[in-house]
């Protein structure tokens, strides 16, 4: 019985510790030698910690459609800065500027939107705002 309490405590005060191995930092995973804009449309949004994902269908040259996954902000941050849950929609374009993944995968991270004629952050290394950091 000492043994499943023991057990059982440990689990409950290392759970939230998980949390911080969801998080990672921006140079172990995207190429900041490598930017890249997309221009797609919005197929969903996922708004959770530690960072919001967007996927677009973006159209390739040939006509073909790929399916790319971009990393936002943490939701926190973004809402600070009057970026919410429903300032983007389903259907629509967006343009995303950041950096592909050192994976070759059709994921990035995004640092500057441009969404219905409107800067929502500016793109990576311009003067203007630029999506709250998440490294």
């Amino acid at each position: 019985m000492k043994i499943r309490s023991a057990l059982l405590t440990a689990i409950i005060c290392l759970t939230p510790a998980l949390q911080s191995f969801a998080h990672h930092s921006f140079y172990s995973q995207f190429d900041s030698d490598a930017p890249i804009t997309l221009i797609g449309t919005i197929t969903s949004i996922e708004w959770r910690n530690p960072h919001i994902w967007i996927m677009l269908d973006v159209p390739n040259e040939d006509g073909s459609i790929s399916a790319w996954r971009c990393e936002g902000g943490a939701p926190n941050a973004l809402v600070r800065n009057g970026f919410t849950e429903s300032t983007l929609e389903v259907g629509e374009e967006l343009t995303i500027y950041g950096y592909r993944a050192f994976n070759g995968q059709n994921i990035c991270n995004g640092r500057g939107w441009e969404y219905q004629g409107e800067t929502i952050f500016g793109r990576p290394n311009d003067d203007g705002p630029t999506a709250p950091s998440r490294n």
